[in-house]
């Protein structure tokens, strides 16, 4: 049966007395000190599973540490796997029993079971630890934001042409594998597709809009197979259950792949053949990761992720982000951040700051009205500097306190991983996004 947490320390809990022994005994104080938060944990562990039966697994206070050591050294799950065995300062951290040696299959199934929504009570049961403890004070608060890749290639239309062909090609090819064989035909066109994205990426207009015919043909070859091999899989019959289940299976992923191929060779013969421009909302950026949104800010390059809003105070503990789908102006989004503020901290801070994207006359109306005294934007876009704050010197200072925010963000990608989302779909981009601000914020916190 999965419990919540180990019922006694064991002797061998031992952590080395040396500069990272003694953070990590520090972040392992922390979370002795806020157990409740293990209640969330052990409700995400347990949703689908019946506890009373089978093996106990690891249980809730090992899998949140489990993660917490991940992030913090930005370790794929065969590197967990390994230290978790290996190293005895890892399992001590990590409360892993001698009989116990977890595999990358079982941390990555428990680990990911932990919900965006989980992960965020955590972190506000950890903002709360540190009001507490005075480690923050919410007084001063700074808001920015910055974008997250999702794990995509650049996405050209060439390129999504091409993942679609492969895709379902090799959905098809596994439907043939089924006994009796299912009665469809299909062309393998991958050889095909290759070479006419490789004339796309290295010949002039002309013979780049041909080939982008050609793929264009090939692609709606592949549209027509998948058609009648879904018709086929979903009227398949075969006295083997396992055999039925997988045609039913590779007929619905054949439906939701061919739903994105159709959009794809439609946005393609939008912007190619007929010269138009196609609304960033309409596109489809990756076959594996739709969720993905067109990041533009100002003259800097294009990213293609998600924007993250992230509210910090004086300390460098990270009181709240805010993960909004598109690409909405930062202006339109402090209000919102603004309320999440004083609904964390049961109070609206005494200064704010904030980057210059999220400057307007409306929005200083709602911090003065919201009870802040002086609030800081990094430009000022027609505002008077006796407007936002008591005096020159104040709003110097605060300016100079948002600068600090990029600092943080900057930590966060380099050595937490949070330039980049490794994590699939939109539920495990916000899980990846959480995770590295909860392990940060411990951090900060057993270093204060």
């Amino acid at each position: 049966m999965r419990k919540k947490f180990e019922e006694q320390m064991k002797f061998t809990y031992m952590i080395p007395e040396n500069k990272l022994g003694k953070e990590l005994e520090s972040i392992s104080q922390i979370l002795d000190d806020n157990l409740s938060v293990l209640d969330a944990v052990y409700n995400d562990l347990t949703k689908y599973k019946n506890t009373s039966t089978g093996r106990k697994g690891l249980n809730a206070n090992q899998v949140l540490r489990s993660v917490i050591i991940k992030q913090f050294w930005s370790m794929t799950y065969d590197e967990l796997e390994f230290h978790l065995s290996d190293s005895t300062t890892f399992r001590a951290f990590a409360r892993i029993e001698n009989n116990q040696y977890p595999k990358k299959s079982a941390l990555q199934s428990n680990i990911k079971a932990i919900s965006a929504e989980t992960w965020e009570k955590i972190n506000r049961a950890l903002v709360d630890y540190s009001l507490k403890k005075e480690i923050e004070q919410g007084n001063m608060t700074r808001t920015d934001a910055t974008a997250v890749d999702t794990d995509i290639h650049y996405p050209t239309d060439s390129t999504l042409l091409q993942d679609g062909i492969r895709v379902i090609t090799r959905t098809l090819a596994r439907g043939k594998m089924l006994d009796p064989i299912p009665e469809y035909n299909f062309s393998d066109h991958n050889r095909g597709a290759k070479k006419k994205v490789l004339t796309i990426d290295n010949t002039k207009k002309k013979k780049r809009d041909k080939a982008y015919k050609e793929l264009l043909r090939l692609a709606n070859n592949v549209v027509g197979y998948a058609e009648k091999a879904i018709r086929v899989l979903l009227s398949y019959e075969s006295p083997d259950y396992e055999s039925s289940m997988f045609a039913q299976m590779y007929a619905n992923q054949l439906e939701y792949n061919l739903e994105i191929l159709k959009q794809v060779i439609d946005q393609t013969t939008r912007r190619i053949i007929h010269g138009e421009k196609v609304p960033a909302q309409e596109k489809i950026l990756s076959f594996f990761e739709c969720h993905t949104d067109i990041i533009e800010k100002g003259n800097r390059e294009t990213q293609f992720g998600h924007k993250v809003f992230m509210t910090t105070g004086s300390s460098g503990v990270i009181l709240d982000c805010l993960m909004p789908r598109g690409n909405p102006n930062d202006s339109a989004m402090f209000e919102e951040l603004l309320d999440r503020q004083k609904e964390i901290l049961g109070k609206s801070p005494r200064q704010m700051a904030a980057d210059g994207g999220f400057a307007s006359k409306d929005n200083l109306e709602k911090a003065k009205e919201s009870g802040i005294e002086d609030m800081a934007f990094g430009k000022k876009r027609g505002l008077k500097i006796l407007d936002m704050a008591k005096s020159e010197w104040v709003y110097k200072k605060l300016r100079n306190f948002r600068a600090g925010v990029e600092g943080l963000i900057s930590a966060l990608k380099r050595a937490f991983g949070l330039d980049r989302c490794t994590w699939k779909d939109w539920e495990g981009f916000k899980q990846y996004v959480w995770s590295c601000i909860v392990t940060f914020n411990l951090q900060v916190m057993a270093r204060a």
